[in-house]
């Protein structure tokens, strides 16, 4: 039989728009350790295999593996590194442990983008060289702009409603020591602040924060040795869009490899009947508003066109039926490049174990979690997790 995979420890440093006082190396030292402590192991010791998750343009250095294994613990042990989001790197460790060949994998993802001066130009060398890069449109983001304007335009939802996840998730964030764009804002805020690119206004879009954010996943045998704190990771994908992932291929106003990937960890979650009775809470994408409504939709949380009617009924506020983004997600924390699958994933095994203090979801026993790479690719990642 295949082996149960459990998140034993995690630890977290930053959350801020700005770290000056530590380099990227101290961020992912702190956070690792803090996560060892809490799961009881020592990494020199106990810890199998080390996964980092980093790239190199958000870095600005050429081979930024070199820089890996010695704040992680992971020196002159097996370590590699995965160019994606942290929640990627967490499927590694579950296919790791599952199949035997570790019991215990810590995954470590940061981002500083406090440091990173030229993150525009980022963004566009990602774009595809010959048809996108050299549109002159002076924003990046237009690519979210355009889905959201497909989206709204499939589903029915309105401004109103995109702003209405704006001011859900920043009041939220309020209870979430992690949440620095946290804010008191009505509808009309968000509407009338000037565009950052249609129809989103600055609002509407997350902003960036540094942070680090390291897990420890292990079986069900070793994680009996270390603590009885555990939350199992009943299931996990992750997916790609048909074609190359770039704009040439993508259907517009939907995230098809989101709903590959909750597929996937459904299945392997062992989910029967509809997803959108499974779960306490949700953890999903939101660096963009409508993302948090188009996620919902493809996770299938809600029927496709109904999410932002069950939103004006209040079905995913903090109190309500299904709370979604208790943290305030990354419109309240902040965007923290390839470490923002691992937020979503740390508010969700904090939710867990009863830890998330003022933002906590009462009787939460299961969640979902999903993340999408960002502006301009169209990867994704979803787990299921469960309250031991």
């Amino acid at each position: 039989m295949p082996r149960r995979v459990g998140i034993i420890g995690v630890g977290w440093y930053g959350f801020r728009p700005s770290t000056p006082e530590v380099h990227f190396q101290g961020m992912m030292f702190e956070s690792s350790h803090r996560a060892y402590a809490d799961a009881n192991v020592d990494p020199r010791k106990d810890v199998d295999v080390f996964v980092d998750c980093q790239e190199d343009l958000w870095e600005g250095i050429a081979i930024t593996d070199e820089f890996a294994p010695e704040p992680i613990g992971g020196t002159l042990r097996p370590t590699f590194t995965v160019p994606g989001d942290g929640l990627l790197g967490v499927a590694h460790a579950y296919m790791l442990i599952r199949s035997g060949l570790a019991d215990v994998v810590a995954v470590e993802a940061h981002g500083k983008p406090s440091e990173i001066r030229t993150l525009q130009d980022v963004y566009y060398m990602a774009f595809d060289p010959l048809h996108v890069r050299p549109l002159p449109t002076g924003n990046p983001f237009f690519l979210a702009g355009l889905d959201a304007q497909a989206y709204m335009q499939r589903t029915g939802a309105s401004r109103e409603h995109l702003a209405l996840v704006s001011v859900k998730n920043r009041t939220n964030g309020l209870k979430n020591e992690r949440a620095p764009y946290s804010a008191r804002l009505t509808v009309d805020d968000v509407l009338s602040a000037p565009y950052a690119v249609y129809p989103l206004t600055r609002y509407d879009i997350a902003g960036f924060s540094d942070a680090s954010v390291t897990v420890v996943l292990a079986s069900e045998e070793a994680a009996k040795r270390f603590t009885d704190k555990v939350v199992w990771l009943d299931g996990i994908g992750f997916s790609t869009e048909t074609g190359s992932g770039a704009v040439e291929w993508h259907a517009w106003g939907r995230m098809l490899s989101m709903r590959d990937a909750a597929l996937m960890a459904y299945k392997l979650a062992g989910l029967a009947g509809s997803p959108s009775e499974s779960f306490d809470l949700a953890e999903v994408e939101d660096r963009f508003s409508f993302m948090e409504l188009l996620s919902l939709e493809e996770l299938m949380l809600a029927k496709e066109g109904e999410a932002h009617r069950l939103l004006e009924q209040g079905h995913f506020n903090l109190g309500g039926p299904l709370p979604v983004n208790p943290s305030g997600g990354s419109l309240a924390m902040g965007v923290q490049l390839e470490a923002t699958g691992l937020a979503r994933l740390l508010e969700a095994v904090l939710q867990l174990r009863g830890e998330a203090g003022p933002h906590q979801v009462k009787g939460a026993r299961k969640a979902v979690v999903a993340t999408w790479r960002g502006v301009p690719t169209y990867t994704s990642a979803v787990a299921v997790l469960s309250a031991g």
